[in-house]
């Protein structure tokens, strides 16, 4: 079968052995060049639809580009040619599937044979495959023409070297008339008009080749007012004296290019060294370092087939993690690799003083460090960046690009040539670089525990840090292990030699509770070392509505947010909001955590707590909270009747406006969201309880009672219905406290103090009672029933199971019913009276079938299972057992699982099956552990029997 080749340099299209196949359509032909160019790489499809539609995608632009994807795959010979990763669509064809690859590949194997001829071989065979302007049919298309190019740039390098390798072979004379043309294209370009003098001094034409510099230098001083290059001049006099250096090469050896050595020239003139002192004291960064160094170890052995790279680094982090730092530590670890000088600015993208750095500003420094006179300076700065790049071209120099705004200022300070290595360091990530340049990007984060402990070291010594290590755990937990804040508070115990570090961590600690003095002991004494003005330049660079979220966000108790949550917060629409998250993410003032989660360390979030009471008034802050909470309450109620559809909602209130609940669709939508938010949502009734926002903490509290009693979280749930309970009574809202007692019951019980369960029970049925709420009296009774049985009190049991079945019945409430029924039966079959117990435990594990309750059914089958193993019929009771266990499994309710795996185990012991048995205790003592759970020292002592 035929090879097929996707064409790029060239008019775009697909070849198959001799023939082609035609692409018709624009977005088809740049969906194509767009997968190509990345290929073996995903593309995500908003890049792609980005591409094809330049910027400005129809509506329809994702069904659009599904389609056009099929007809690819049906040029290309099938569906497994576009291939669907994670992250996007990928071009799936072997090595050299693309002309450009092959080309690369043989630029690549030209640069490693000694003989000049090995290397013309190579070159014409890549310069070949070059069929006109790379991309000819896609012009107009803005990324497709950066791309177009640089290819054409590949070709002309490739011809360059081509031009080289025939002047070491001899061939000057037939070389004049290509260069000649080469040179009217390019006026400026002084390697082209290098190789044309050397070719026609060699062919015997020396007044011509004394021209060509004449004419070069007119146009360069006329055009753009300055001089030849010095290798140039040197030339130039060299052709004056008739050089004996410039004579052709005898027969079968090679000529020396004069001025374009084949190794690397020594430097002439000065070699720059700009890297500021690096910081004492340096500590951790070592994944990071070796990744930078890994980044260098692939320049200096670049692949054959990916000639011409430049190397680049993105460094990006928030506010005073170290970014610079770190730069300038690994540019001086690596100073030694770049002989021809290290070259440094700081381009004030994010600082106070002054405006950032326009990078012609920034390139005329850096041609003054080269040494390049003033008067050859260019007046333009597109000829500035040129004379830049050309200094730069053939030589190995490190450029570290210091706190950098954006793109746009960075890509005119790129050198054009491999060689050179470029660090920018960056507030943002950069990710223009990143898709364009193929940037290599690396997120600093804060400081390890131990790295910053590390950092204190450096500053303070290690014997300090061990007069008081509790001290220096709660120092570096202050600072949020954030570098800045960390020197600035280790400097100020640098002052105080004979200060305890117990002194500095109280002076932090008093800080902290006052909200307008929370960052004063951060403040180094200067703008560089001032926390709130770090931070502050970051904030100003913010559009209106992102700051003003960065602003709300610090409203918000929980470790993280979601987007929904945040769009509540704000009271915007997720839609709205989404954008600004990516904003702030971008901006690293916040951190996306998990796909959709936002956090931000300590301090970010104690600087946008003060710009919150600063900028928005106390009203705007309270219906942010509202709105918040209300989210939270909302979705927690109806995450709360997925998890028990039999559920009562608790909140019969509206929201705030502006509060955009969750909509969720399913048990295992609700069991998710709610494992997502655990945290968020205990530091929400907290909150709200500090705040006096009672009637929501004690609601929000009832919500999350059933997740966090079946997940066996029982300590968190006895401290919500605490506060819980403090809320309902500043309210005198007997319902809520009501319902309080009942929550802390259920926990307390399952911790093992059932006495306390029993009394908490006992005035919520009070309460309940009070209010005329005979659901909740129905509800408590069951629950005073299981807590005596948990006792082993089933006579005691027994009357409260069949008061609350009377109550349950009288309500009409089936799910209650069939709850009373499952309860008594488990009570008489532990009373002996196995035969009723069945009646009952059969009827309960109908009723909760037909309702569709699949948590209620799987404790059904376990008490079937039990009344079975009763009557002495094991095998039924396994059978019982094993449809409860697969309705856990189903539910992923662990606590659950261990006590029908339990009953299980005893079954099979029963039945004379040992190793069952075993496998059953052992995997339920698994799960115990795992939960710290008191019951694991029973199946202990139940596996011990067995052996």
């Amino acid at each position: 079968m035929a090879t097929i080749q996707v064409r790029l340099l060239g008019p775009v299209d697909v070849t198959e052995g001799d023939r082609a196949r035609p692409v018709p359509g624009l977005r088809r032909k740049a969906l194509l060049a767009a997968l190509a160019l990345h290929a073996g790489d995903a593309v995500h499809p908003d890049l792609l639809i980005d591409i094809v539609w330049n910027g400005t995608p129809p509506a329809t632009a994702k069904n659009s580009l599904q389609r056009h994807i099929s007809y690819l795959r049906g040029v290309l010979g099938g569906r497994a040619a576009i291939a669907v990763r994670p992250h996007g669509y990928v071009l799936d064809l072997p090595p050299e599937a693309t002309d450009l690859h092959l080309a690369q590949r043989l630029i690549g194997e030209s640069r490693h044979p000694a003989e000049p001829a090995e290397r013309a071989v190579a070159l014409r065979a890549a310069l070949a495959l070059w069929r006109g302007r790379p991309l000819a049919d896609l012009a107009g298309l803005r990324w497709l023409d950066e791309q177009a190019e640089r290819l054409a740039g590949l070709e002309l390098s490739a011809r360059e070297a081509l031009l080289d390798a025939r002047l070491a072979l001899g061939e000057h004379a037939s070389l004049v008339p290509e260069l000649a043309r080469l040179a009217d294209e390019h006026p400026y370009h002084e390697q082209i008009h290098h190789r044309l003098m050397l070719a026609l001094y060699r062919g015997g034409r020396q007044v011509d080749a004394l021209a060509a510099y004449q004419r070069l230098r007119t146009a360069l001083a006329t055009d753009l007012g300055v001089d030849p290059s010095p290798a140039l001049c040197r030339l130039h006099a060299a052709i004056l004296r008739q050089d004996a250096d410039l004579a052709p090469p005898a027969m079968g050896e090679p000529a020396r290019v004069t001025g374009a050595p084949a190794g690397r020239p020594a430097p002439s003139g000065p070699v720059p060294a700009q890297l500021p002192m690096a910081v004492r004291g340096f500590a951790g960064r070592r994944p990071e370092l070796a990744r930078l160094d890994a980044l260098l170890r692939a320049a200096r052995t670049s692949r054959a087939d990916q000639p011409g790279t430049l190397p680049i680094a993105v460094v990006s982090g928030t506010a005073g993690v170290g970014k610079t730092a770190f730069a300038v530590h690994w540019a001086h670890r690596v100073a030694g690799e770049f002989p021809d000088g290290q070259l440094y600015v700081d381009l004030r993208g994010f600082a106070d003083h002054g405006c950032p750095v326009d990078p012609a500003a920034a390139i005329r420094s850096f041609l003054d460090a080269f040494g390049v006179p003033a008067q050859r300076i260019p007046v333009e700065p597109t000829a500035q960046a040129a004379l830049y790049r050309s200094m730069l071209a053939g030589r190995r120099v490190l450029v570290v690009l210091d706190n950098a705004r954006d793109a746009a200022q960075v890509r005119p300070l790129l050198p054009a040539t491999p060689g050179c290595l470029v660090l920018v360091t960056s507030r943002t990530e950069l990710t223009p670089l990143v898709v364009s340049e193929g940037a290599h990007p690396l997120t600093l984060d804060l400081l390890s525990t131990q790295e910053s402990r590390e950092l204190l070291a450096g500053r303070l010594g290690a014997d300090r840090l061990a007069t008081d290590p509790g001290a220096v755990d709660d120092l570096i937990a202050r600072c949020a292990r954030l570098p800045l804040a960390l020197a600035v508070v280790a400097a100020r115990a640098v002052t105080r030699p004979d200060f305890p570090l117990a002194t500095l961590t109280a002076e932090l600690r008093r800080a902290a509770e006052e909200p307008d003095a929370a960052l004063d002991p951060f403040d180094g004494g200067d703008l560089a070392t001032d926390i709130r003005a770090v931070f502050s330049w970051s904030y100003r660079t913010l559009t209106t509505e992102a700051a003003r979220l960065l602003r709300l966000l610090s409203l918000h108790a929980g470790p993280d947010i979601a987007a929904p949550a945040a769009a509540s917060l704000a009271g915007r629409s997720a839609a709205l909001v989404k954008p600004l998250l990516a904003e702030l993410a971008r901006a690293h003032l916040l951190g996306e955590l998990a796909p959709g989660r936002y956090a931000c360390h300590d301090l970010l979030h104690r600087y946008a707590a003060e710009l919150a009471h600063t900028h928005d008034d106390a009203g705007a802050r309270q219906r942010a909270r509202h709105r918040m909470l209300d989210h939270y309450l909302h979705t927690a109620d109806g995450a709360a009747r997925l998890l028990d559809p039999h559920r009562d909602p608790i909140t019969d209130s509206a929201h705030e406006p502006g509060t955009v609940p969750t909509v969720l669709a399913s048990y295992t939508e609700a069991l998710a969201w709610f494992r997502a938010e655990r945290l968020v949502l205990l530091a929400a009734v907290a909150q709200a309880t500090r705040t006096g926002t009672d009637r929501r903490a004690w609601q929000l509290a009832w919500t999350l009672l059933d997740f966090l009693d079946a997940h066996a979280y029982w300590h968190d749930l006895a401290a919500v219905q605490d506060l819980a309970m403090t809320a309902a009574r500043r309210l005198r809202d007997r319902r809520g406290e009501a319902h309080a007692h009942w929550g802390l019951a259920r926990a307390r019980a399952k911790l093992g103090d059932h006495e306390d369960a029993r009394r908490h029970f006992q005035r919520a049925l009070e309460l309940f009672e009070q209010t005329g709420d005979r659901t909740g009296q129905a509800h408590t009774r069951l629950n005073l029933a299981w807590v005596l049985d948990r006792q082993g009190r089933y006579a005691e049991a027994l009357p409260h199971a069949r008061e609350a079945l009377a109550l349950y019945q009288a309500l009409g409430h089936v799910a209650g019913q069939a709850d009373g029924l499952n309860a008594i039966g488990w009570y008489l079959t532990h009373l002996g009276e196995h035969r009723q117990a069945l009646g009952h435990c059969r009827r309960a594990l109908d009723l909760h079938q037909r309702t569709g309750d699949r948590r209620r059914a799987a404790q059904a089958w376990d008490s079937l299972g039990h009344v079975h193993g009763n009557l002495g019929d094991h095998e039924r009771a396994t059978e019982c057992y094993r449809n409860a266990l697969a309705l856990t499994r189903q539910l992923s309710i662990r606590y659950d699982e261990t006590i029908v795996l339990t009953h299980l185990g005893s079954a099979r012991r029963a039945a004379g099956d040992r190793e069952e048995a075993r496998a059953a205790w052992r995997h339920a003592l698994a799960i115990l552990e795992q939960l710290n759970h008191p019951d694991a020292e029973a199946v202990r002592v139940q596996l011990a029997g067995l052996s």
